[in-house]
């Protein structure tokens, strides 16, 4: 979502600014601005578009001064053009904000009443202009800004600057993250560690609620009722070098063949090869004894939740639900006392999860996350957190964190099962087996990218396209339609295969390419079944198997991916690499934004 970055120092801040703010193009957007204090006011660029807009802007009007406020904008509220990019402003303050104003209606008619005059359609303005009446009627910036954020409904990040105070920012949050960074007579703001990370290491990050107040040199702490606080300042392990793209043309690229030493370093921190048993860091809870899991989580992450049901049912005999994160509240569903709420996500930010969280934690549950950021508001709030060890993912498809996300499931899953008594240590070692030759068989998946491009071609010239799995691979083919849907915009649905007879088999004709995820294992022969149907009705199967599989579906599909034979335990991991690589290609072929397509944004921070 969108990118908030603040400098006040003794530097230039346009430059820190617009480079932190490319560090966070990842997350998407659709407009760009920077704020400085030139002197003792406020000036400011601002650009429809990519940040190459802005930058052109500022060539040829740049921006001095010391202190300043920078945005990427993903369009809510108001249209993605230059007026209603952030930073907003008026001659007394200007503001950046991530988020959504729930009463902005409200306080909008209220401030014109008295006459703020409005220019744009946004929810942000109204925080512009209720900052800038009380500045008005004679509060100080501290108290303009602190009187408003107890007006303001709904979430929010937000940083703000005041005419004729170069040595002060003020930041706030609520239900959206912000990090306060520490520098050597400098101090910054951000939404995310990683566009702080070229500027400093040492990062407090705000609790819900809390606002704070900058200076060059320190950092005063205010919880919700405006006491007082401290925040912990905590290294941070992100890096400060530059994330590129190296020799790949698309940032998803790179990422996809980064799939073999993503699998080995998340393996490797929760397997012991020498004991070949799952080693999960201490969790404050019992996995032998819990009643219920809960699994919520949105997009890729909530498949991988999917996934990560069967083997928990089937592994550790755990009852589970799984419920998309933006409708598990809605349901008010009643918990089982001393269950665990597990929540999936890779940035640790996502709102709709974050809001899973929140209501399970109120159910006395145990919460349980695993992120690919441990210093993301989702571990902190957590009773306990396992990272994905995915590395900074910036397309805006997830590839590499989904099967990391996977990863950490089926060890949790393991871990489970072995302390419960459901699997013996044999058949725990087995299968750990299994995981451990996860990243080698991954390697070898890639290998088969010319195959997998010559198919894509076929697929680029459809308009539907259906994807069929079953058990544990029935996710796959869900996680295999999103993927062709984010980045190309062809229309495609994953289903269940036993479920085509009830309704998808009236799709399908020569013209719908039908996708199959069907791995030798004990429900390979009803998956052929559904896969003989599809034929029969003219449908171009595409079949996803291993060389046993493939041999039986030889007179039935048109294409066919021949993959390792793996343990059935194992199949979805190695099998979401190649439906995301025939989805980058189907993508490359129709000439898209492969890394930010359109309408999406990264992390999710605003339900």
């Amino acid at each position: 979502m969108c990118g908030i970055v603040g400098v006040i120092g003794s530097r230039p801040a346009a430059p820190l600014i617009l480079e932190s703010l490319r560090r966070l193009e990842y997350r998407g957007y659709d407009s760009a601005g920077i704020a400085t204090l030139d002197g003792t006011a406020i000036d400011r660029r601002r650009a429809a578009g990519k940040l190459g807009n802005l930058a052109e802007v500022l060539s040829g009007m740049p921006l001095d001064g010391t202190t300043g406020i920078g945005h990427t904008r993903w369009a809510t509220h108001g249209a993605p053009t230059e007026t209603n990019a952030h930073p907003h402003a008026t001659a007394r303050v200007a503001v950046v904000h991530n988020g959504i104003i729930e009463n902005h209606a409200e306080l909008r008619s209220e401030l014109e009443a008295q006459g703020q005059r409005f220019v744009t359609q946004t929810d942000t303005e109204t925080v512009v202009q209720l900052v800038d009446l009380l500045l008005q009627q004679g509060r100080t910036p501290i108290e303009a800004a602190g009187e408003a954020f107890h007006r303001l409904e709904g979430a929010y990040a937000l940083a703000m600057v005041f005419a004729g105070h170069p040595g002060l920012m003020i930041g706030a949050c609520h239900g959206a993250p912000l990090a306060v960074g520490f520098g050597e007579a400098e101090m910054f703001l951000g939404s995310d560690g990683l566009a702080l990370a070229p500027l400093t290491r040492r990062i407090a990050y705000l609790r819900d609620g809390d606002w704070a107040v900058l200076s060059r040199d320190a950092a005063i702490f205010h919880d919700a009722t405006g006491a007082e606080v401290k925040r912990e300042i905590k290294l941070t392990a992100l890096s400060g070098a530059a994330v590129g793209k190296g020799n790949y043309r698309h940032f998803m690229e790179k990422e996809l063949h980064e799939h073999p030493a993503v699998l080995g370093d998340t393996l490797r921190q929760m397997i012991n090869p020498g004991t070949r048993a799952v080693a999960l860091p201490a969790l404050p809870f019992d996995l032998a004894t819990i009643p219920r899991l809960t699994i919520s989580a949105c997009g890729s992450a909530f498949y991988a939740g999917l996934v990560g049901r069967y083997w928990f049912e089937q592994i550790a005999r755990i009852p589970v639900d799984a419920d998309v994160a933006s409708e598990f509240r809605y349901r008010n569903p009643p918990m089982t006392p001393g269950g665990v709420g597990l929540l999936v996500s890779q940035s640790g930010e996502t709102a709709d999860t974050m809001a899973a969280l929140h209501f399970m934690k109120a159910q006395g549950q145990h919460i349980l996350s695993i992120v690919n950021v441990p210093e993301s508001t989702m571990a902190r709030a957590s009773d306990a957190a396992l990272q994905t060890i995915a590395g900074p993912e910036i397309g805006v498809a997830s590839t590499k964190a989904f099967t990391a996300q996977l990863a950490v499931l089926a060890c949790l899953a393991l871990a489970a099962g072995r302390a419960r008594g459901a699997i013996t240590a044999a058949e725990e070692a087995r299968l750990t087996d299994a995981l451990l030759e996860v990243p080698s068989r991954a390697a070898e998946i890639l290998d088969h990218d010319t195959h997998i491009q010559r198919i894509a071609a076929r697929i680029a010239e459809a308009r539907d396209v259906l994807y069929l799995g079953r058990g544990s691979c029935f996710p796959i083919a869900l996680e295999g339609a999103l993927k062709l849907k984010e980045i190309s915009y062809i229309h495609a649905e994953g289903y269940a295969a036993g479920e085509m007879k009830h309704g998808p088999i009236a799709l399908i004709d020569r013209s719908v390419p039908v996708i199959a995820i069907v791995p030798s294992g004990p429900l390979f022969e009803k998956t052929a079944s559904n896969l003989q149907e599809a034929a029969a009705r003219g449908g171009q199967v595409i079949v996803f198997s291993d060389e046993a599989g493939a041999a039986k579906l030889r007179g039935i599909a048109s294409e066919t991916i021949v993959l390792p034979k793996v343990d059935p335990f194992v199949a979805p991991l190695l099998y979401a690499i190649p439906v995301q690589l025939l989805a980058y290609h189907v993508a490359v072929l129709k000439g898209t934004d492969v890394d930010q397509p359109r309408n999406l944004a990264k992390s999710v921070t605003v339900e």
